[in-house]
């Protein structure tokens, strides 16, 4: 870390389809927020690793990828200042991840919610990666000896099982401190953004509907059209945030006007007292197509120069291989291999 820094962040986005507005209010937004703290270095990677972990067409991975990539670029991530790399491109990262597979242990990973999640019945049929990519994760985190880690509600799990393997080494092979224990940085107002159409599901990127979602890649009109079918219910804006508690369409609904507008739940609530929907809906897709409407532009810009992304990206990886080199040499030194 340059001497200049406190703070090194580190995090990534998968590359599949449909990146929405979950992902750039949950994650690259917040990417733009954290490189322009002082003291901050960001390293920021498109997780392709993690992609594979269930089938994927090798030509829409390597789209997607850039999809990825424009995004980070459309949002305000400055290459000139954030690391913004593929994660294949940094053999470090699977390298360490090997190290720490025989650190990490089976009931830790066991315990590991998402993989029953995304599992379901069929876990003997997933592939091991869907199984261990917790320790993959674990070690494009620790690779780089990140102190900060920004993670919604449903990635706690993984950062604390990052740590414990971080501890695990160090006391293992008698490095005390070598690796440090990433700390989490929790979101805002929306680190979780919900299904357009149900308030009890994640806006997903796999969701056949396309109206639960609204698509980075989606055109103005398409925005707008998508929160006004918006589900809600029949009663008028609530008069305090306590009456959220079992509307969790609505609830979704002013958690994304106060992420986009910077403003609180409460304020957004006070602002809409008694309202009605036809008053509400339209003020937020006004706001939504102010707040996303440059970035969808920048992005669609940057789509029709693959070359200008690649370039960014190549470079990003020298910088990422950089940093990640020299760590990986120590970790082997303490593990015992032979150089």
């Amino acid at each position: 870390m340059n001497e200049t820094m406190t703070k090194r962040v580190f995090s990534g986005v998968q590359p599949t389809a449909n990146l929405h507005l979950g992902n750039y209010l949950g994650a690259i937004k917040r990417f733009v927020e954290l490189q322009n703290e002082p003291g901050t270095e960001c390293i920021y990677c498109v997780v392709d690793l993690h992609a594979i972990t269930v089938p994927q067409d090798p030509e829409k991975l390597r789209a997607q990828t850039r999809e990825v990539a424009a995004a980070y670029l459309a949002a305000g991530v400055d290459p000139s200042r954030s690391i913004i790399f593929v994660q294949s491109n940094v053999s470090a990262h699977a390298e360490l991840a090997w190290i720490l597979n025989c650190v990490a242990r089976m009931g830790w990973l066991e315990r590991m919610t998402q993989f029953k999640d995304k599992a379901g019945k069929n876990a003997e049929r997933s592939s091991v990666g869907l199984f261990d990519y917790p320790v993959l994760m674990a070690a494009d985190i620790l690779v780089y000896k990140a102190t900060h880690v920004p993670v919604g509600e449903d990635q706690k799990q993984h950062l604390e099982l990052a740590r414990d393997i971080a501890a695990r080494f160090n006391t293992d092979f008698n490095v005390e401190g070598f690796f440090p224990l990433p700390d989490p940085i929790i979101g805002g107002p929306a680190a979780r953004v919900m299904n357009l159409q149900d308030g009890l599901k994640k806006m997903s990127k796999s969701d056949p509907a396309d109206n639960s979602r609204i698509n980075l890649t989606d055109s103005v009109d398409v925005l707008v059209r998508k929160i006004k079918k918006a589900k809600t219910d029949m009663l008028p804006m609530p008069s305090h945030v306590d009456e959220l508690h079992d509307r969790p369409e609505v609830d979704n609904l002013i958690r994304i006007y106060a992420a986009l507008s910077g403003l609180s739940k409460e304020a957004v609530v006070a602002e809409f007292a008694g309202a009605g929907f036809g008053v509400f809906k339209p003020k937020l897709a006004d706001l939504a197509v102010e707040s996303l409407g440059p970035v969808m532009t920048a992005m669609a810009r940057y789509l029709d120069d693959p070359a200008q992304i690649d370039a960014i990206l190549r470079t990003g990886a020298e910088r990422a291989n950089a940093c990640a080199q020299p760590i990986l040499a120590e970790t082997k030194k303490a593990v015992g291999f032979w150089s």
